[in-house]
């Protein structure tokens, strides 16, 4: 069966910052800092990103291009009969669970942008009833989560130069262009060199190892590793293209994207003197009171800030959820002989029904439980706790101690070859190890 390949460089990057992008950079990234020191955090952050993140993203990259082949498949080629390939099937399970809960976020999204286009929301006087009864309504987040997955499934189905890439082409770009617009329009409200000096100024006094452990995770939630995702796309990758610093670009785009964001929330909030770390409210409970309140006078700029706002989210989740979308297709696609458009209707169907079940959750069904969580905070607990960080953990392992050393080193085709595997082989994996107990301890 012939794979799909991405046509040029610069798709294959911004298709892989793609997947990194996506609402954690602009809603949890902004939070995380508000919450725990402002640039300290910022710094820790930077620092788990480039020396333990990023190796575990080459190392997804090497196992990708070197097999050309899908999650499980990879593993297949480079270690037949090991049990490494049980790392391949966590990152086709994540990719299906990430995906159905990660899609009713990104429906209240979409939700929240026809509603700001519209100018409903800002007619709304109480945010805080207006969202908790839409979450809590067993219909509307299901059509909006629905039409969030026509929309991945559109692309994925379409292929992998003539979808995903050409796609990539056009949004990232968008994203980029909006995120600039709106950071220079916060920038000229009232007192938004407050928000800046929040942002840029270190509070060390916050950081305890809670806040080192919440930077660790936040970067590998960001960057998407872990899951086999950059694997596959990377198995899409021409021998052209150069893993690491491919890699460091994703990284740059992806820690730009997030800190970009804090420049467009923070001088926003602090406008309006509403508190910087307002939790997981922010977006649809915080940030429509901040543009009501600052731009209320004029209507045209209140419409045109919360609907670009939220075209931003909408673009950034749509971006992420193609590839995760892409793990189990491809998986399926390649496993079962099936045509790209069929294995991609089976993701589709599948992640429907879970996400359902994941919004439900909110609603007519919040009295229902597993383990005593409902259906989006169990998926989100096996995701976060247990599959990203021990694929993580594996993935790093079989790139620095049983993959062939010269097969690696041709691959990274670098002068870092050296240290890239002291970080696969020792640093990345222990620091995945840390977050990975620690999170186990505190439930």
């Amino acid at each position: 069966m012939e794979r799909g390949n991405f046509g040029s460089k610069i798709g294959a990057v911004l298709a892989s910052a793609g997947s990194a992008v996506g609402l954690g950079n602009i809603w949890r990234f902004p939070m995380e800092c508000g919450s725990n020191g402002g640039a300290a955090f910022i710094l820790i952050y930077l620092l788990c990103v480039f020396f333990l993140a990023m190796p575990v993203m080459v190392a997804e990259f090497v196992i990708g291009r070197s097999s050309r082949s899908n999650a499980v498949g990879s593993y297949r080629v480079l270690a037949p009969g090991k049990p490494w390939v049980v790392s391949g099937f966590m990152g086709v399970l994540a990719g299906f669970l990430v995906l159905s809960y990660y899609s009713v976020v990104a429906g209240w999204t979409l939700d929240y942008t026809f509603e700001s286009l519209t100018g409903s929301l800002m007619s709304e006087s109480d945010f805080g009833r207006f969202f908790s009864d839409f979450v809590s309504n067993p219909w509307r987040p299901v059509i909006f989560l629905s039409l969030f997955l026509l929309l991945t499934h559109c692309v994925v189905a379409t292929g992998v130069e003539k979808g995903i890439e050409r796609y990539s082409k056009i949004m990232m770009p968008m994203l980029l262009v909006i995120i600039l617009i709106l950071a220079g329009f916060s920038m000229f409200m009232p007192n938004a060199i407050e928000g800046v000096r929040f942002l840029l100024t270190p509070d060390f006094s916050k950081v305890t190892k809670d806040v080192v452990l919440s930077a660790m995770g936040q970067a590998f939630f960001s960057l998407s590793v872990g899951m086999g995702t950059l694997a596959t796309y990377a198995s899409y990758f021409n021998k052209e293209t150069k893993l690491l610093p491919s890699a460091i670009g994703v990284c740059t785009i992806d820690t730009l994207v997030a800190i970009s964001a804090g420049f467009i929330i923070f001088p926003a909030v602090f406008s309006v003197g509403v508190s910087a770390d307002s939790g997981p409210g922010l977006v649809f409970i915080t940030l429509p009171y901040v543009f009501q309140e600052a731009f209320g006078s004029v209507p045209v700029f209140e419409y045109a800030f919360s609907g670009l706002f939220y075209i931003l989210l909408l673009l950034a989740a749509l971006t992420s959820s193609i590839s995760m979308h892409e793990i189990s297709t491809a998986y399926i696609h390649e496993t079962f002989k099936l045509s790209r458009p069929k294995a991609a209707t089976i993701v589709t169907v599948i992640c429907l029904v879970m996400g359902v079940a994941c919004s439900l959750s909110f609603g007519v069904w919040k009295d229902v439980t597993v383990m005593g969580r409902g259906f989006f905070d169990l998926f989100d607990f096996i995701t976060a706790k247990f599959l990203m960080p021990l694929g993580g953990l594996l993935i790093c392992t079989f790139v620095g101690w049983d993959m062939n050393k010269k097969l690696v080193a041709a691959e990274l085709d670098s002068r870092f070859t050296s240290l890239l595997m002291i970080l696969f082989s020792w640093v990345a994996p222990i620091g995945i190890g840390i977050i990975f107990v620690y999170g186990l301890i505190s439930g």
